[in-house]
């Protein structure tokens, strides 16, 4: 039997292959697998930030209480403020980088130039931005006290405002008791060998514990939320005798292994997830750099295509876009 060949005609068919499958050039198909897998990555991080949000929902931090800083305004509590400034700043600079693609559609050299000048100014506010709450968020306000069982003690006292009681936080360093007393941080050459230790906290625990036994309007107020979802405010007994019985460490700040705010997991998942992110960002403000002065030299005019700017447009795009599910993740829920 005679067999035959049937030609289905695919060659000239969106899926029939080539050097531009489904219309698209490599450097882009390249770009599209590169960012399909990175969100891949970015949902497992925010997955598993997730399941710990809700596993530990009595004892995780409230973000209106942690994120209260605006630079230049210190002592002012502005809830979220700053983090929408940022967030704003880098959806802006999503649109300056969709004006900028657009104008190397029409071969606008001019306007190109000026729109990606705009996108790198946008990323390098944000990057700064996020550098900015860091150090702020390391070096921590109050202060507070962790227990034996790793919660975390801090420290108030009851406020009338607009004739109704609040409870206001009170900085460790407003009441602490300070002891004639001295304690060198033990290092490698100063003690056991090859073993170092951490830097030693503002104050011990005897310190703070006579300076609430000496102010009789501080209360302490436990991680643990309550029914209407705020931090439960001990009784001035149970204030004195939980840090009797249970206070371990003074603790400044948040690092990987303690944080003033609450749950050490939720600083753990903040650093991990906000810096890798920073990351992005940071390497899309160096590209952008990169593809800026190739503008200016007019580099892609000689190749008669902007497609390299709209190439490092998509990765950009895709970090802003990863910045929406952060900030919803981290700050709104």
């Amino acid at each position: 039997m005679d067999s035959t060949v049937v030609r289905t005609g695919t060659e000239g068919k969106t899926w029939g292959g080539g050097n531009q499958p489904i219309g698209a050039s490599y450097g882009k198909m390249m770009m599209w697998f590169f960012i399909v897998s990175d969100a891949l990555t970015f949902s497992g991080f925010l997955a598993a930030y997730g399941f710990s949000r809700f596993k530990f929902v009595s004892e995780w931090p409230i973000a209106d209480e942690v994120f209260t800083h605006v630079p230049f305004l210190h002592g002012q509590e502005l809830p979220m403020i700053y983090v929408a400034f940022m967030t704003f700043i880098l959806i802006m600079s999503s649109v300056t980088m969709v004006l900028a693609v657009d104008a190397g559609h029409h071969m606008n050299k001019a306007k190109v130039t000026l729109y990606l000048f705009l996108t790198i100014i946008g990323g390098a506010i944000f990057v700064g931005s996020q550098a900015w709450e860091w150090a702020t968020f390391i070096q921590g306000d109050y202060g507070a006290v962790q227990t034996k069982g790793g919660n975390i003690l801090q420290f108030g006292e009851y406020v009338t405002v607009d004739g109704e009681q609040k409870f206001k936080r009170i900085s460790i360093d407003e009441f602490a008791v300070l002891h004639p007393s001295h304690r060198e941080q033990h290092q490698r050459h100063n003690g056991l060998w090859f073993v170092g230790e951490d830097a030693l906290p503002p104050y011990t625990v005897n310190e703070i514990y006579d300076g609430l036994a000496a102010n009789e309007n501080i209360l302490v107020r436990n991680q643990t939320l309550n029914e209407d979802g705020e931090k439960t405010i001990l009784t001035r007994a149970e204030s004195l005798q939980q840090m009797k019985d249970n206070a371990r460490l003074v603790v400044k700040g948040a690092n990987l292994q303690v944080n003033e705010y609450g749950a050490t997991l939720f600083a753990d998942f903040f650093f991990f997830i906000t810096g890798f992110h920073g990351f992005h960002v940071f390497s899309g403000v160096v590209i952008n750099i990169i593809i800026f002065f190739n503008v200016i030299l007019g580099t892609y005019e000689r190749r008669g295509s902007y497609e390299m700017v709209e190439k490092v447009g998509l990765y950009w795009h895709f970090v802003d876009l990863v910045w929406v599910f952060v900030f919803t993740f981290f700050y709104l829920v």
